[in-house]
């Protein structure tokens, strides 16, 4: 097994024969990798590919589904259905990709232990983490999934999901402050941008944005313009394969599964994210966005939200299996599983962190 210098080295040289990076945006992810286990998890789902199988090789045999891959407690946001209505779900599927149904469920449940001890304003006691992403995942399976429409139900949720919508000037200074882009903006990007926008011919302002971790190096570009009184921003992020497909090194395996995951979902469809070629577009606003953990009231039901989240998951992993054959492989796996998985795959993350900041 390399270590993680090598491991990112052979990853960057794999990803640069897909898509072209952007090398500033890849020191400053470096950069955030050192600041935490929590921000080093989430920037390194490459790592979590290779080191999953040699960790926990039991679970490499459950049932395959196409899963989100880069799942963690921040890869959740909101946006707004046909309708308007305000919808609560997984915020985005660069990494998805064929694997054992147990992927997510880990990689969730570890990422809820290092942000609790890592003390970010997400704390729940680390012995209720994977009790309660079972109980809203296997709840799911039951129930055949539902997604999370928060006009009419789920209050608590909805409390928390809103909560950052009070100050929406702060969303819009964020994006104010990214400089204007000085290169031209690549044309197919471009031209989706402008299109995916209200009106033609409106004054937009391009800029490179940077936002999460796990995709800084990408190219990614916003449009930002004035529209009847108000704000409007879209945003084009290039896409390519999944690391999974680096990791486990499967022929054919780089097909970009974006789209396909999107159609499988069990979920309330945003109407303005779409891939088209390489590159998804989604509407940019402050009930348009992932939450992030700063962003949470700080009075919340941090057990009643990681339920939530094991329920969504399940919503993703319906679209390609049957819940038969999950409800089967959990029935067989003895108590505390995921707990054990969980907090093997943390030791490895912070022998990995400790190794990167040295």
């Amino acid at each position: 097994m390399k270590n993680i210098h090598e491991s990112t080295a052979s990853y960057l040289v794999w990803l640069q024969g897909h898509i072209d990076l952007i090398a500033a945006d890849l020191k400053r992810k470096a950069a955030v990798m050192k600041e935490g286990p929590f921000p080093f998890l989430c920037a390194t789902f490459y790592r979590w590919a290779q080191l999953f199988p040699h960790i926990c090789p039991d679970l490499m045999k459950a049932p395959e589904v196409l899963g989100v891959g880069d799942l963690h407690i921040e890869n959740f946001g909101t946006w707004r259905d046909s309708e308007g209505r305000l919808v609560w779900g997984i915020n985005d599927f660069d990494e998805a990709a064929y694997m054992p149904y147990n992927v997510d469920l880990v990689r969730l449940a570890t990422s809820a232990l290092l942000a609790t001890e890592a003390g970010t304003p997400f704390q729940i006691p680390p012995h209720r983490i994977a009790k309660m992403i079972l109980k809203g995942y296997v709840a799911a399976l039951k129930a055949n999934g539902g997604p999370f429409v928060l006009s009419e139900r789920y209050p608590e949720l909805r409390e928390m999901a809103i909560h950052r919508l009070k100050t929406p000037l702060q969303f819009w200074e964020r994006l104010d402050a990214l400089t204007a882009l000085h290169d031209p903006v690549p044309a197919s990007a471009r031209k989706l941008l402008l299109r995916s926008l209200p009106e033609k011919k409106l004054k937009v302002r391009m800029v490179h944005r940077v936002s999460g971790v796990g995709s800084l190096g990408r190219r990614r570009f916003a449009a930002i313009t004035e529209w009847h009184g108000g704000r409007v921003a879209r945003e084009a992020k290039e896409l390519a394969p999944s690391a999974w497909a680096f990791a486990q090194k499967r022929k054919g395996a780089n097909e970009i599964l974006y789209t396909q995951i999107l159609k499988r979902t069990l979920r309330c469809p945003d109407p303005f994210l779409n891939v088209k070629g390489r590159w998804v577009l989604r509407r940019l606003a402050p009930d348009c966005s992932r939450i992030e953990l700063t962003s949470l009231p700080e009075e919340h039901d941090a057990e009643m939200l990681l339920e939530s989240m094991g329920w969504e998951a399940a919503n993703v992993h319906l679209g390609s299996v049957k819940r038969k054959a999950i409800l089967a492989d959990l029935k067989k796996r003895e108590s505390g599983w995921l707990d054990k998985a969980a907090l093997a795959m943390q030791d490895a993350t912070l022998r990995d962190w400790k190794n990167w900041r040295r």
